[in-house]
């Protein structure tokens, strides 16, 4: 397992058509799902690369993957909505 693997697809396989359903049908889902996947391959990037051709310092690091969690927890909350 991949465990630098954050996409939402991945985390979450049990809400493939919701997420579909939710990026054609409301902007601001789409704007999160978007968001959420230029956080994660920034974050993904770096610790892959362990910083090489992607300098970030640990603590901008730390930010981004706050951010990263807060787009995250939005995006449960509404796949998780009735």
């Amino acid at each position: 397992m991949n465990l630098l693997k954050h996409d939402i697809a991945t985390e979450f396989p049990q809400f493939k058509d919701k997420i579909q359903s939710l990026r054609a049908s409301n902007a601001h889902f789409a704007k999160l799902f978007e968001s959420y996947d230029l956080v994660n391959h920034a974050i993904t990037k770096v610790e892959t690369t362990g910083g090489a051709g992607a300098a970030m310092t640990d603590e901008a690091l730390e930010i981004e993957k706050k951010k990263r969690l807060k787009i995250k927890d939005e995006i449960v909350q509404m796949l998780t909505r009735p």
